[in-house]
């Protein structure tokens, strides 16, 4: 296996964390979705949308990554979050 290809296939172990990462944070936003339900509260907060995308941003900073691409990123990870809530 030449340099190139080791290192997709550990581009590709990534990805499956990632996306494992993604099915447990979507368990529990599903959870989540269910007690706001029963105290009958929205689904989006945007108040902590805004939090978890200033502490995104942070720690994108301190990973030394595109504040911005991270926050991009975590657009769509909460936008997905709040579609498993409903």
């Amino acid at each position: 296996m030449d340099e190139i290809e080791q290192y997709r296939k550990q581009v590709d172990e990534i990805d499956e964390q990632i996306l494992t990462a993604l099915c447990q944070r979507a368990k529990i936003c599903k959870t989540i979705g269910a007690a706001k339900k029963k105290k009958g509260l929205p689904v989006r907060d945007v108040s902590r949308e805004d939090e978890v995308y200033k502490r995104v941003k942070k720690w994108a900073i301190d990973f030394h990554l595109n504040p911005l691409q991270v926050e991009a990123v975590y657009r769509e990870i909460v936008n997905m979050c709040s579609a498993v809530q409903q």
